[in-house]
Parts: structure tokens; sequence; C-alpha cells
């Protein structure tokens, strides 16, 4: 039967031989094999402060080490093992607005007590980012207030902290809003108002421009961005920082709520 071969499922047409009749065939060559490069040994990361000295698992010495197959150094205990991992703290506060002004509440406690900043503190666990910002605000301000929308997002990676600042309205039509127990006062400032000198922290400093920013402008935005502060500078000093990847992100609905 003539006409072209059929090759049906899982069968493969044999292959033509690679040499003519009546010739020998050349001698294959063995096939050429690549040896993995040694892999060159990584510059280790700066070392930093030891922030404790004795496990916690069973009290004994701990030194900071880079254990194996991890690329930072850790606190590792000399006894046991057991390796502590330290990250960064999270800060959650509100610009909370009534009129063209926000509330402000003056600090009773170090750091920088005198000095003026939003109703903001550290993120408690078991509870979510809005919650703790609605939380501090009612702890330092004694404001119940409503989220309304993420502002500002701002890294300090030199001291370990990241700020999440919102939006926020008085839940009642009064405003009320009083110190708290680390506040010696509270007040509603304008722009005009506002003792920028004596603000207390950088990143406080910058997320309060770029709300008046955009209250004067009418359109909202999500703020993110990093401070890079200079080891050991003081927490107000505007000299003492650069800022740097900000991103700059306009908001659709600006009444939104969480």
């Amino acid at each position: 039967m003539s006409g072209s071969p059929r090759v049906k499922r899982g069968m493969h047409a044999a292959a033509a031989p690679a040499h003519a009749k009546g010739q020998a065939p050349q001698a294959q060559q063995p096939p050429q094999r690549q040896q993995s490069a040694q892999p060159q040994q990584a510059e280790l990361p700066p070392k930093p402060k030891q922030l404790a000295k004795f496990c916690r698992v069973c009290g004994g010495p701990v030194q900071l080490a880079i254990p194996e197959g991890d690329d930072h150094w850790r606190h590792v205990c000399q006894a046991c093992g057991a390796v502590e991992f330290y990250n960064p703290k999270m800060v959650v506060g509100c610009i909370v607005e009534h009129g063209g002004r926000v509330l402000l509440c003056r600090r009773a406690i170090d750091p920088c007590a005198g000095k003026w900043t939003l109703p903001a503190g550290y993120l408690e666990l078991s509870e979510s980012t809005a919650e703790g910002a609605a939380r501090e605000t009612r702890e330092e301000a004694c404001a119940d207030v409503r989220i309304i929308a993420p502002f500002a997002h701002y890294d300090i990676p030199v001291i370990g902290q990241t700020y999440l600042i919102f939006r926020a309205a008085f839940q009642d039509a009064e405003a009320a809003h009083s110190p708290g127990p680390e506040s010696l006062e509270t007040c509603m400032m304008s722009p005009a108002e506002v003792p920028w000198d004596e603000i207390a922290f950088s990143s406080i400093s910058l997320a309060l421009r770029a709300f008046f920013e955009d209250l004067e402008s009418g359109k909202w935005h999500h703020h993110h961005a990093v401070i890079d502060k200079r080891p050991g500078s003081s927490p107000n000093d505007p000299g003492t920082f650069q800022l740097r990847d900000h991103i700059t992100l306009t908001l659709a609905d600006t009444d939104s709520r969480l």
C-alpha cells in the first residue's frame, strides 16, 4: 500500500541513520557537562546593637549570630539554641478634622514631653490598625471618632517603626475632646495655628503638612514614604532626616469608611 506511513498516538517514526550506507559511523562526542560555580561568600550585614543578654526560654546567655540559612543577625541562645526575632513596632493614629481644623495633643510624657502631636501610639495585640488608631484617639484626647480612610504610611527603618495614620471624624456633632492621662492639653488647630516648631515627631509633621495640602485642594490621597533619619538625632529635628520613595495614590471615594 503506497502513501506516507501513519504514526499513531504513542508511536514515533524511526529516525534515519546518521551515516550513509558503506560509511563508518562517526564516533559520538561525550556530552559536555557544566559544573556549577562555587557560590560567592555573601558580605555580612552590619552588626546591630544587642538588645538582650539572656534567653527568655531557658535563661542562658544570648549572643548575636547569623543562623545557618539566614542572612540577618539574630539573638541566639548559646545554651538551648532558641532564636529571638525583633521586628519593627507599628504606630497608629488619627488626623481628626472638624471645620478645617485638626485635633492635636500636647504630650505629658517623654519622648518629647510638652510637644504637640496627633493622638497616636503603639498597636496592641488582637486589634486592627483602624481599631488601634481610634483607641489611641480615645485614650489621649478622650474623643470618640469614626475612621474615614487610610491617609499616610511612613517607615522609619533606623528606629524600627512604621506609622499608619488615618483620616477620622468626630462621632458626635459636639466634637468633644479633652486631655487624657498622657496629654497636657488638646486643641483644634488650623494650619496657621499649628506650632510647627513644636511638633513632637518628624512623621507627624509630614502627615500634617500633607493633610492640609489635600484639604485645601479638595483631593484626598494616600501617602507612603520612607523617612531616613540620622542615627542618634532627636525625634523632632527637621534637619536630620530625608524623605525618599514617596508614593502618592489618589483616592476616588473621598468619603469612604473602613
